[in-house]
């Protein structure tokens, strides 16, 4: 997640995704009710993908909301009646909300994922990166969208429209709700795709060939394909799917809306192999310091499963590194590493703890 610092009404900080996906302002910590001393009355519905119903959401008084040297006046935004995304549980630190459309209709947003860093405002006053690409782009429903070229493992083509969604951790995601089945390979993982607004979102995970943006190709990508289920809910605008963080960080990026235009210049990770959790089991990190690292899904005959781990379970130290130093990123990619890497945790399970040779396999 690209995760940015902000205050609302002189209060803060607090940590917001930035997310491309999303138009309204989402608080998505119910506790910011009370401390930011909001009266709410009117409830809103917000759909999106996902297995539930739409979120409840109060919308919120005019909120001024501030970044470094940067403040915005008016700003309307909704805030979750109960926490249901766990944000903060995926991420390993605390997540207060998303914000998307104001931000960056406001401003040409430059993001180098070299430094980590973001560069604003006017594109005539932001710096272009030599040689890069410029891709146009379309606004819709408050949203960016882009066209693409896809290249399925059985030499079918297609051309797909996209969201440029930053706040998707996924490299592609491909839906059904053009009537297209895009999916053309039998060799798939079930998986547990993300958190949709409306909830996880289910379904499998495979690979396609390629996908060009502009003059860039990149090569055997992990692609989502997510249950019809988990992408009924009506959209506003036809698509095909959604361009995640894991394909857009292999580049340092312009985004304007103002011009409908994107500039891309490949970076370090540009090479950088698409690779899915070897282990084959989920966690999320708990407790009040969110540094406990609890299993809640073990795939059936994975590795994981192979030596006994169980939903519950407590990785407690890897190569007797304790995770509690560690940020859920870094175990991210241990568990992504390398097929046939041994690994020895550390688990604690009923307040036992014991040890366990775990193997890692490339699944997809």
């Amino acid at each position: 997640m690209m995760v940015v610092q902000l205050t609302i009404n002189n209060k803060g900080p607090f940590n917001f995704v930035l997310d491309t996906g999303v138009g309204l302002v989402i608080i998505t910590d119910p506790t910011l009710i009370d401390s930011l001393g909001f009266i709410h009355k009117r409830l809103i519905k917000i759909a999106g993908l996902g297995n539930g119903d739409d979120y409840e959401a109060y919308v919120t008084p005019s909120l001024n909301i501030k970044f470094p040297d940067i403040t915005g006046e008016g700003i309307s935004a909704a805030i979750l009646k109960k926490e249901q995304f766990n944000l903060s549980s995926y991420a390993g630190m605390p997540i207060h909300g998303l914000i998307g459309y104001e931000f960056f209709n406001s401003f040409a947003v430059k993001i180098n994922f070299s430094d980590s860093t973001l560069t604003v405002g006017e594109l005539k006053n932001i710096r272009v990166f030599n040689k890069s690409n410029k891709l146009p782009i379309t606004i819709e429903d408050h949203k960016p969208y882009l066209n693409t070229n896809v290249k399925f493992t059985d030499g079918q083509q297609s051309k797909c429209k996209v969201v440029i969604d930053l706040g998707a951790g996924h490299a592609l995601l491909l839906e059904n709700q053009s009537g297209q089945n895009y999916l053309h390979t039998q060799k798939v993982i079930s998986a547990n795709l993300g958190v949709g607004l409306t909830g996880p979102i289910t379904g499998v995970l495979s690979r396609i060939n390629e996908i060009q943006l502009g003059n860039y190709k990149l090569k055997d990508i992990i692609t989502s394909f997510p249950d019809e289920d988990s992408t009924k809910q009506a959209v506003t605008v036809k698509r095909d799917g959604n361009l995640g963080l894991n394909i857009l960080k292999k580049f340092n990026m312009i985004i304007d809306y103002e011009s409908n235009s994107m500039y891309l210049k490949a970076n370090s990770h540009f090479n950088d192999p698409f690779e899915h959790d070897m282990s084959g089991m989920e966690y999320y990190a708990d407790g009040p310091d969110l540094k406990h690292i609890i299993i809640n899904r073990v795939e059936h005959d994975s590795p994981a499963d192979e030596v006994g781990l169980e939903c519950g379970d407590e990785i407690v130290s890897i190569n007797f590194k304790p995770t509690h130093t560690m940020t859920v990123e870094e175990i991210d990619a241990i568990f992504q590493s390398r097929t046939d890497r041994t690994l020895l945790l550390e688990i604690a399970r009923h307040d036992k703890r014991d040890h366990v040779i775990l193997k890692l396999k490339r699944r997809i």
